[in-house]
């Protein structure tokens, strides 16, 4: 069954105050308190050649995430509520306007399972691309999930084929998957590779796999072979993402020859393929690294006892 949880009622008539940032290089991420005591976190990215003045920023559409991948941060603080429309949009603001950021592109791939707040993450889209002023376009626009089938549909029935989608894959069979992120038993990967089959890209397009590697897990020669497998005949691009650290984790980088060879064998099958090179690993703004643990221990996430 879905999550749901109600996002509170608001409009927000001024941006959330910034309640701390933190800077790794020219990656700035920031957090803004809401009324009810949590924190907005949102990671600003730059883009492209050295030099460039555009940004990417990386939007939270939970507090928290109730989906429970093992290799995440945000996965520890359970899901404590979904984020209003207004509260999304609102961290594009605030990086505008606080930090003097030109945000081009948005990516939901913060805090949160954007599918299980989907008429929020819809909303926000609606208001960005309807913005006559600052426009953020839905072909600037990717909404990462951890798979859900029912929620990749929901977004397909939309035919924004200029929307981006974006799925958290992280494994080449159900075995594996099932393991590090509990989706999978109840939404194995040939359910999935159907719906992805079925989202509707622009022409040349692609629908992006996010695989974060994690040594001696799921980042074998023979996992690569697998993967390209698996993807075959999909219109999909490979996002490679080496492990990046978070608090007491089991789980460990493969370094930089292991990333190297997993990338070469995927490309030696026709597979398109592209590392991410780390940023902001050291402000805590990296892919896996959001989320404030410290609020688990004052709120009481949806779905626990209490």
């Amino acid at each position: 069954m879905a999550l749901v949880v109600e996002s509170p009622i608001t409009q927000l008539t001024e941006t959330l105050p910034i309640s701390r940032s933190d800077a790794d290089g020219d990656v700035i991420k920031f957090c803004q308190r809401t009324g009810d005591g949590y924190e907005i976190e949102s990671v600003i990215i730059p883009m492209g050649a050295a030099g460039n003045s555009w940004r990417t920023l990386c939007v939270s559409s939970q507090i928290g995430c109730g989906r429970g991948c093992t290799f995440c941060q945000t996965a520890r603080m359970g899901l404590l509520r979904n984020l209003s429309a207004d509260e999304i949009v609102g961290q594009v603001t605030a990086a505008r306007e606080h930090f003097g950021a030109f945000i081009r592109n948005v990516v939901f791939m913060g805090m949160g399972e954007p599918l299980d707040n989907l008429d929020n993450v819809i909303e926000s889209i609606r208001r960005m691309h309807d913005d006559p002023v600052n426009q953020i376009p839905r072909r600037r626009v990717t909404v990462s999930t951890v798979g859900r089938c029912d929620g990749i549909r929901m977004l397909a029935a939309l035919n924004w084929r200029r929307l981006n989608l974006a799925v958290s894959l992280n494994a080449p069979n159900d075995a594996i998957r099932s393991r590090i992120m509990p989706i999978n038993r109840l939404e194995p990967m040939a359910d999935l590779r159907e719906a992805i089959a079925a989202y509707p890209v622009r022409a040349g397009g692609h629908v992006l796999i996010e695989y974060v590697l994690l040594k001696g897990v799921n980042d074998q020669p023979e996992h690569a072979r697998e993967l390209a497998e698996y993807l075959a005949g999909l219109p999909t691009c490979v996002n490679l993402i080496p492990f990046n650290p978070i608090d007491n984790s089991p789980f460990e980088s493969p370094g930089d020859a292991v990333a190297d060879e997993f990338q070469t064998i995927l490309m030696q099958t026709g597979q398109l393929v592209f590392r991410r090179w780390t940023k902001g690993q050291r402000a805590m703004a990296a892919c896996g690294q959001l989320g404030n643990i410290s609020l688990r221990r004052t709120q009481t996430p949806i779905g626990s006892a209490s």
